[in-house]
């Protein structure tokens, strides 16, 4: 049974009306006209959330399965879900799953993100359809059961390494998978071997979801070996020294030396040494390490600039830009 609490405001113009799914939304209508605001909820979630309706959107009214799912994800904090998980809150078959999901898309309920992974629309979107949640949980959907990460700029975003916004969402993975763009926010995917799946840490996006992101160590390490996926060497070199003091140097040799690849041990040891950020023992593991062969620092750069013996280094970059980071 629906019910609808009414508040009269200061103004006879304007009314409040919070519609309450405790006992299931069976599917009533409600009017929507005039200048009436609606909040819709959900026992002990959204309690108070304004909702402003609008002349001539589609009514959010629901069935009890509906009602159920909504309850559910929602008692749960799932923002993202499956046509797996309908499934088993509703006890559907997966046909009559799918039509009850595309009803409630189609009411701007819930939104699809791919096929078979969908997100919760918050009531204060009112009817629209293009929503995609969060992105970092949108981006482990989007991964499906392959191996990932949150990494390069995005893990830099959360690890408070950068200073600018990032509209575009990293995601490393074992698994090749597409590149998407969902209603503006684009997910790039960055294909890593098996074998370099490590240096990981859980990060809580909600009370009960979670994504896994590179950690401080293996950003930086990331940040190196594809500097254009963090707007370039001078970006990694700017989060590097914003938490060095966060950061462990013999982690960061550990983790350069164990995805040993010549161009990040390099990058690496000319910023621990410039910034005095490691001592000489773990500097010396780094150039053990090193062959012959010179690498600029920033690829993305001309090659152009000294050449750094010490460290087999191409440096493209400005030493006055570098050393600029550490005014930050």
């Amino acid at each position: 049974m629906l019910s609808v609490r009414q508040e009269w405001g200061q103004r006879d113009t304007l009314r409040h009306s919070c519609l309450c799914i405790e006992d299931g939304l069976a599917g009533e209508i409600l009017d929507t006209k005039c200048n009436e605001r609606y909040s819709l909820c959900t026992v002990h979630r959204l309690q108070g959330k304004a909702v402003n309706t609008k002349h001539q959107l589609p009514l959010k009214t629901v069935g009890p399965q509906t009602a159920l799912l909504l309850r559910t994800l929602y008692d749960r904090s799932q923002t993202t879900f499956t046509l797996a998980d309908v499934e088993q809150i509703t006890h559907l078959r997966p046909s009559l799953a799918s039509s009850l999901l595309h009803k409630a898309a189609k009411r701007g309920l819930v939104s699809r993100l791919k096929r078979g992974v969908f997100v919760l629309v918050p009531p204060e979107m009112g009817s629209s359809a293009e929503y995609s949640g969060n992105s970092y949980l949108v981006a482990r959907r989007l991964a499906g059961d392959a191996p990932s990460f949150i990494s390069h700029a995005s893990a830099m975003e959360i690890h408070r390494m950068v200073t600018q916004p990032q509209y575009v969402v990293f995601s490393s993975s074992t698994k090749r998978i597409p590149n998407r763009t969902l209603n503006g926010t684009e997910f790039r995917f960055v294909l890593t071997k098996p074998k370099h799946f490590f240096g990981t840490a859980k990060h809580w996006v909600t009370k009960q979801e979670s994504v896994e992101v590179s950690d401080l160590e293996r950003t930086v390490i990331d940040g190196l070996r594809h500097p254009e996926y963090c707007g370039g060497v001078t970006e990694v070199a700017n989060g590097l020294w914003m938490r060095h003091a966060d950061i462990h140097p013999a982690k960061l040799v550990d983790y350069a030396l164990r995805l040993d690849v010549g161009a990040v041990t390099r990058r690496l040891g000319y910023l621990l040494e410039l910034y005095q950020i490691a001592l000489e023992p773990e500097l010396a593991r780094l150039r053990r390490s090193l062959s012959s062969t010179y690498v600029p620092l920033d690829p993305i750069l001309p090659r152009e600039g000294p050449h750094v013996a010490r460290w087999r280094l191409q440096v493209n970059i400005l030493p006055e830009e570098l050393r600029a980071v550490r005014g930050t």
